[in-house]
């Protein structure tokens, strides 16, 4: 369900609660009031924001979009694993740049090429540091936190949607579709994440895990 606030309207944030599954939408605020209320939403789990130019969402997901996005990315830690490369995961940690009115909490992120560098990192800023290598979302249907992530300068986005995995890469500031992953090139990622997704829901997290890895190790 989702709910539009006008910008008149004061809402006593603190107070107010969603319901698993429903968006609020409020336009025309401000960075500071973005800032707020990001604030006052920090510490409640399972509320994500998205802002961008002005407009912000609150979403709370439902635990049918929590689940996958977990097991994906115990799925990319084992893959980066397999090739011995090395990786940081910042969960949902909030993206942000002021200069760019954009700010989004991805469902995971992950910094590979960038790894050494924000291995000791505990808060990060856009405004100097880089980007996330790749950030995930499932069921992500809002156009604002897509731009959001374009402002962002996210070079690879993926979005799971309706059990298929879509690919984004930035070219030239837009997120264009693509079958090829810039983070496994030499993997059919888009094959693969489904199908280890439902083996998942099928024989459980830890099993199919237990396998892939071990695939992996004899391949």
């Amino acid at each position: 369900m989702a709910v539009a606030i006008a910008p008149s309207i004061r809402l006593p944030l603190k107070s107010l609660s969603l319901t698993p599954g429903s968006c609020l939408t409020l336009e025309g605020l401000s960075w500071a009031e973005f800032e707020e209320i990001q604030a006052a939403y920090d510490e409640r789990a399972g509320i994500r924001v998205a802002y961008c130019d002005g407009t912000l969402e609150l979403v709370s997901p439902l635990p049918a979009h929590e689940r996958p996005n977990r097991v994906i990315a115990y799925i990319v830690t084992a893959l980066l694993d397999a090739q011995d490369r090395d990786w940081e995961d910042f969960g949902t940690s909030t993206l942000k740049r002021e200069k760019k009115l954009a700010g989004v909490e991805p469902d995971t992120e992950f910094y590979i090429q960038n790894a050494e560098r924000m291995r000791d990192c505990m808060r990060f800023d856009l405004e100097v540091d880089p980007p996330p290598d790749l950030a995930i979302e499932c069921d992500l249907t809002s156009k604002t936190t897509l731009e959001a992530y374009e402002r962002l300068q996210v070079p690879e986005l993926w979005i799971l949607e309706d059990g298929e995995l879509r690919i984004n890469l930035l070219e030239d500031g837009r997120y264009k579709l693509s079958t090829t992953s810039l983070v496994f090139p030499d993997v059919d990622v888009c094959a693969l994440i489904p199908q280890l997704l439902q083996e998942a829901f099928e024989i459980g997290s830890s099993r199919m895990l237990r396998s892939l890895r071990k695939r992996l190790a004899d391949a």
